[in-house]
């Protein structure tokens, strides 16, 4: 994922943790919130201690970036979104974490 696609500061996490909308599904939660100074979307994700170790964490959080990389021109542009993994999303394989993550997606009005 482009480093200018990303969510990096806590203030930008706190802001759609706040102002945004959730939607979620048994493996992922997203929160999105519009933004109108992005020409894309921006995304952060964040995987909590009790869904694995490092390991498990980064995999989680690698696979995710993947998934938006590949499906970035259906995401809707000018959104600010969070993934937040859940645990049974540390035993799925691509394909499975891909169809949730695009379920979840969905559910939030977020793919084109």
């Amino acid at each position: 994922m482009q480093k200018e696609l990303r969510l990096t500061r806590r203030e930008d996490f706190n802001k759609v943790y706040r102002y945004g909308k959730s939607s979620a599904n048994f493996q992922f939660v997203v929160y999105s919130l519009p933004q109108t100074k992005v020409e894309r979307f921006r995304a952060g994700i964040s995987v909590s201690k009790k869904v694995g170790n490092a390991v498990v964490r980064n995999r989680i959080r690698r696979v995710v970036k993947e998934i938006l990389r590949h499906h970035a021109d259906r995401i809707r542009p000018h959104v600010d979104l969070v993934v937040i993994a859940r645990k049974p999303a540390s035993e799925m394989e691509y394909k499975e974490m891909e169809k949730s993550l695009l379920h979840a997606l969905k559910r939030a009005s977020l793919l084109q």
